[in-house]
């Protein structure tokens, strides 16, 4: 037991996600990559895109927005024409080679990177959309380090629906904090982002005990 304990720690995040997108473990729709319901079921990814639009659309100057997790790019797509340019980036190498491919726009610009690793492009906002929930407390400090270059931070995350024990480390993967009772909180130990200001876009409570999906616009 303890020789598997080991071998689940030293298990690559790239490797774990490539293996999502492999074995359909976020569900298949006929798709070549499917990056689960929360990417495609429209009580979830409507409301998303509506607040999303309406916030790009508050600027005189359309911004440059950072995808960080674009995923199949099914909610990503909705975004791209409201920005000045748009960076979408994910870990699994094949699922960027493939969305190159399938959305083609001037201002649209894929990249394979592993966020918590590589450097990430500049830009004004960074999109980060149920993305840190499948990573280790150690790789989101990674990346907290890096959203000081961005203006404005979209954090949207997977929560309990009640008062929870934020922050409770995992092994990154497919599985997030839920099963934990716990979540992200970014501006909790150990993470403790510095903001300016704060606001709640969107909250959509889930049926069945599977808590809620939580949207909030970070001012840096």
């Amino acid at each position: 037991m303890q020789k598997d304990k080991k071998i689940k720690k030293a298990w690559p995040t790239k490797a774990a996600m490539e293996q999502v997108y492999q074995l359909n473990l976020w569900g298949s729709n006929g798709a070549d990559f499917y990056s689960g319901e929360g990417s495609h079921k429209d009580e979830i990814v409507q409301p998303y895109i509506n607040e999303l639009v309406s916030f790009l659309e508050s600027f005189d100057e359309p911004l440059v927005v950072c995808d960080l997790g674009c995923g199949d790019f099914n909610v990503g797509k909705e975004l791209v024409s409201y920005s000045k340019k748009y960076i979408a980036i994910d870990i699994v190498g094949e699922l960027i080679d493939f969305n190159k491919e399938k959305f083609i726009q001037e201002n649209l610009v894929f990249e394979c990177k592993d966020i918590a690793k590589e450097k990430l492009p500049d830009g004004d906002c960074a999109i980060l959309r149920q993305v840190l929930q499948h990573l280790s407390n150690d790789e989101i400090q990674k990346v907290v380090r890096k959203l000081v270059k961005y203006t404005y931070v979209i954090l949207t995350e997977h929560l309990p629906k009640e008062d929870f024990n934020s922050n409770k480390d995992i092994i990154s993967g497919q599985g997030i904090r839920l099963k934990k009772k716990s979540g992200v909180d970014l501006l909790a130990t150990p993470f403790n982002l510095k903001i300016k200001e704060q606001k709640e876009l969107l909250t959509i409570i889930l049926d069945d005990c599977k808590g809620k999906i939580v949207t909030t616009l970070y001012v840096l």
